[in-house]
């Protein structure tokens, strides 16, 4: 009886997966529609659980405007804490502001800093993910968890692997980064030997909206801003 059962759950498992390719299909089209008229853009990551009143919020509100000012867009996960500065710097510049939000069942709300109609909603992180990495025009990764570094080493790996065109990545805050640099330099590279040398050119590590600026400047002077892939 179990056993029957059992191929009944996994055959309704199956038919769910089915039907999922829908959903997945839908939040690509919606998301491709919308994303291929915002222009140059500059994706901003970085903890949501940062409060107003601390020192990356407010950098991360800085730079946003800083680079929105000088012809980019923003985009981020559309949530609080350093996503809302990204979108509020963007917005205080009066520029695009983007936000690719995610049902989660904790922490992520929509923040009131988002352009009306750039404001698109997600059920599959990896389908979110996808739209960073195509329309943006480099990664500006603030202090963060696991979705930070997640969505930061995702770009890295694309990149390092040639699967999409190189774009800056910018790690800001040296203090914050320092210790994960260092263990990428010594663990991965010199003790085993797991990455080659020149992937450490991929990542800029600063500290001061002027330097971000820079190196997006730098780079696009030199290549054409378009989608990724």
């Amino acid at each position: 009886m179990r056993k029957e059962e059992n191929s009944k759950n996994w055959n309704a498992v199956k038919t769910n997966d089915s039907w999922a390719i829908f959903k997945i299909m839908g939040e690509f089209v919606n998301g491709y529609e919308k994303m291929s008229r915002i222009g140059p853009c500059v994706s901003i990551f970085g903890s949501a659980r940062t409060k107003p009143d601390h020192k990356y919020y407010k950098l991360a509100e800085s730079i946003a405007k800083k680079i929105t000012e000088h012809g980019y867009g923003v985009i981020t996960g559309g949530g609080p804490g350093i996503m809302e500065a990204g979108n509020k710097g963007a917005h205080l510049a009066g520029g695009t502001s983007v936000g690719l939000n995610i049902t989660l069942p904790f922490e992520q709300h929509d923040n009131p800093y988002i352009d009306s109609d750039k404001s698109i909603d997600f059920d599959y992180f990896f389908v979110r993910k996808v739209m960073f990495v195509k329309y943006s025009q480099g990664f500006v990764v603030m202090p963060g968890g696991f979705g930070t570094l997640d969505e930061f080493f995702e770009a890295f790996t694309l990149i390092q692997t040639r699967k999409i065109d190189k774009f800056p990545l910018i790690l800001v805050g040296t203090k914050f980064w320092g210790g994960l640099v260092q263990w990428i330099k010594t663990t991965l590279l010199e003790e085993n030997n797991n990455i080659s040398p020149g992937d450490l050119d991929l990542m800029h590590v600063v500290d001061t909206e002027d330097e971000v600026l820079h190196i997006l400047d730098n780079f696009y002077n030199k290549t054409k801003h378009s989608p990724n892939f």
